[in-house]
This record gives structure tokens, C-alpha cells and sequence, in this order.
């Protein structure tokens, strides 16, 4: 399947057809990229000690999260990457306005105005608790608005409408889900009217099981190109083995981020963190992530001519790899000499849900709007697709049906 990468700019961008980079140096190029801009945007807006907003850790984490699955309806429910007639950077820049006007907009909404109804969700709650509460609605959107793309793909709505009509099938159908539970799972935690002890589980433990069964998602989604689950055969089926497989697996990865997460932190500080240390299995997973969709959009997602064995080992090895680096470099390190975020525990400082997401955020931004702006080409070779004709969106450039060429990279 082609990558957002592929979608390279003839026509809209700003690649050079002259001036190609291997994919490993195409790679590393975009990830400098988007670490340049994470950390200079944290810097500037978002640093605890520099940041000129003052909005660490809330009103930043609602916004952040709220914006991401502003970005997952757009540009894979929708299959919107921004309006063609402009070229790059304004085409991207658009895209990347419109994102975050709609993260800051759900988030002053449920803040501001559902808070004012009810102030369990309320901007006035101690702590941030009440964006808390509202941006925790994200960790289930993300998993069904990501899941219909990259593990159903589009299904029911692909065979049957066209966009925006797909995207608005989606964004209807999959409300009802993620509202339900939302209501299940957080509000029992954190609903100001909460009865005690009625909660399911605990909000560490929640936030760090159900992030790794969105882990499961571009693990399978993305990694190894939806192996197993499109192997049940007829769309129906896909959909159902996905959803049972992917709780599965993600309870499966829940149990081993963590323990692998407690081994990285050691002893003191995972016994200092209580029963609060089941969230980083998602601290964990979200650098993970980073890397996955670092991989197989920066990267291209090699290799691609071996057997589904070694190719699926490789990437789910390195990928794992780098993310398991990047939490022991973050937490010990980056979180307080670079970013200056507020000791957590012991000699561990920042949270890993937050930055490492504004990450993927950036990552988001630069490589599906504005697609790697300023950046060389990819050199295509074997295993790698050849750019397409950057007139076009990813849903449109010739061979097979449209929604196969968004992937949730």
C-alpha cells in the first residue's frame, strides 16, 4: 500500500525531482525534522520553565490529545489532506490550522461549556481535573477512528458511498462506542456526582490497558499490514476477528509494557509509584507508537521482500527497539535537562503521554500536510512504491479502491 510519504509533491510541494535520499536517510531526515519542532514548539509554548502559555500540564494534554483525533478524522476518516489548489507549505499550513482550531475548540467547549452543565468536565476543577476528564474521551475515539481505517478498512462505508459521505459514516457510527465507554470506564472515576468505588478500574490502569490495545491497532494496522485479521476472509469477518484480536493482544501487550517498563524504571521506582505505575504501560507504548508511525511513514516500513516472518520480526523489533531507548532516554534524561518537566518519582521526571505524543502530533503534521516540505525526495528502488502524481490525494492515484491508499502510518 503507499504511504502518506508517497504522496510527495510534483506538483503541490516542494521535493526536487534532481535531489533524492536513500530510505534510511530519508528517514532520519524527517524524524530531525519533527524533533526540531517538537522540542522548539515546547520550548516556546509549552515548557514548564519557558513555555509563554503557562498550560503544563492542562489545559496543553486536552488540547494535544483533542487535536491528534482532529487529525485521524481529517486526513484518514475524511482522507483530507488538504485542499489541493494550494501548493506546499500553505496546503499543509491549512490542514495544520484546522486540526488545531478543532482542538482548541472541543476543548473550550467541554471546559467552558458542557462544564458549565456539568462540572465534572468544568476548566475550574483542581488539578485540571475537569480537562482531565474531558480528554480521556480521546483514548477511546482514537481506537475506533483509527481501527475503521487501518483494520476494517473504511468498512461498510467504502463500497457503498464516497467522501465526505465515508467520513461522516464513520464519525456517526463510531460516536456511539466511544461515548458509551467513556461512560463506563472515566466517568465513574472522575464525575464529580461518581459514586465511590463503583469504577471498573482504577485511571492508571485504564489509561495504560486500553492504550495498548491502540497499540495492538498499528501493531497490526501498520507493522504487519493488518496480518492477522484480514486473514478471516470476507469484510464482516475482518471486522469481528480484529475487534476480539486486538483486545486480546492489547491486554497481551498490556502485561508485557509493563513489566518491561517496571524492569526500565527499577525497583524503587516502580515500588514509589505504587499502583500508579500500571500507566506506563501506555507511557511505554506511546514511544512505541512514535517509532511505528516514524517507520512506516518516514521510513518506508522495511523490509518489504522478505517473508511475513522476518519482515513483520524486523519491524516490530526495531521499531520496539527504539521505542524502549526512547523511554529510558526521555525519563532519565530529556523530561528534566531538556524539556524541564516536574520529577515524577525517585530519579524519573515528565510524562511520556504527553510530550512524546506532541511528537506523533508534529510527526502527523509534517509528513501527511505538509509531506515533508523541504525534504529531498525518497530514492525508490526495490520494495520501495514510486511517488505518485502529487496532484492527486492519496485516495485517488490509480490502482485499486481509493481507501487502500491512506494508511494510518
Amino acid at each position: 500500500m503507499t504511504t502518506i510519504h508517497d504522496a510527495d509533491s510534483a506538483g503541490v510541494g516542494d521535493h526536487s525531482s534532481a535531489r533524492t535520499l536513500p530510505w534510511w536517510a530519508f528517514g532520519l531526515a524527517n524524524v530531525a525534522v519533527v524533533a526540531v519542532l517538537s522540542v522548539s514548539s515546547w520550548w516556546l509554548l509549552v515548557d514548564p520553565a519557558w513555555g509563554v502559555l503557562q498550560v503544563y500540564p492542562q489545559p496543553f494534554t486536552a488540547t494535544l490529545f483533542w487535536t491528534i483525533i482532529a487529525v485521524v478524522w481529517l486526513a484518514f476518516n475524511f482522507e483530507w489532506l488538504g485542499p489541493v489548489r494550494l501548493r506546499q507549505p500553505a496546503r499543509g499550513l491549512v490542514a495544520i490550522v484546522l486540526t488545531l482550531a478543532l482542538g482548541v475548540a472541543i476543548t473550550v467547549l467541554l471546559a467552558k461549556g458542557w462544564g458549565a452543565i456539568d462540572p465534572s468536565f468544568a476548566a475550574s476543577r483542581e488539578g485540571g481535573a475537569g480537562y482531565t476528564t474531558g480528554n480521556l474521551m480521546v483514548l477511546f475515539a482514537f481506537f475506533f477512528y483509527a481501527t475503521v481505517v487501518v483494520n476494517w478498512n473504511h468498512w461498510p462505508w467504502a463500497r457503498v458511498t464516497a467522501q465526505p459521505y465515508t467520513g461522516l459514516g464513520e464519525m456517526g457510527m463510531l460516536a456511539m462506542p466511544t461515548v458509551a465507554l467513556f461512560g463506563v470506564f472515566v466517568l465513574p472515576n472522575l464525575a464529580t456526582w461518581a459514586v465511590p468505588g463503583t469504577a471498573v478500574m482504577s485511571v492508571p490502569t485504564l489509561i495504560g490497558w486500553f492504550y495498548c490495545i491502540i497499540v495492538s491497532v498499528v501493531v497490526t494496522g501498520v507493522i504487519t499490514d493488518n496480518w492477522p485479521w484480514r486473514l478471516a476472509g470476507s469484510p464482516v469477518r475482518v471486522v469481528a476477528f480484529s475487534l476480539v484480536g486486538n483486545l486480546v493482544l492489547g491486554t497481551v501487550i498490556y502485561f508485557v509494557l509493563l513489566n518491561v517498563a517496571k524492569l526500565l524504571m527499577g525497583p524503587a521506582n516502580a515500588t514509589a509509584l505504587g499502583a500508579g505505575v500500571s500507566v506506563h504501560a501506555a507511557e511505554l507504548g506511546v514511544c512505541w507508537v512514535f517509532w511505528m508511525l516514524a517507520w512506516a511513514n518516514a521510513f518506508g516500513n522495511p523490509p518489504s521482500e522478505r517473508g511475513d516472518a522476518a519482515t513483520f520480526g524486523i519491524r516490530i523489533g526495531a521499531t520496539l527497539a527504539l521505542g524502549v531507548l526512547s523511554y529510558l532516554l526521555y525519563y532519565f534524561f530529556l523530561a528534566r535537562v531538556v524539556l524541564h518537566e516536574p520529577r515524577v518519582v525517585g530519579s524519573m521526571h515528565g510524562d511520556a503521554l504527553g510530550f512524546f505524543d506532541w511528537a506523533v502530533l508534529w510527526l502527523l503534521w509534517y509528513l501527511l500536510f505538509l509531506e515533508s516540505y523541504g525534504l529531498p525526495r525518497m530514492r525508490t528502488g526495490p520494495g520501495h512504491t514510486p511517488p505518485v502524481d502529487a496532484t492527486e490525494t492519496p485516495l485517488t492515484h490509480g490502482h485499486g479502491p481509493p481507501h487502500e491508499h491512506v494508511h494510518y502510518h
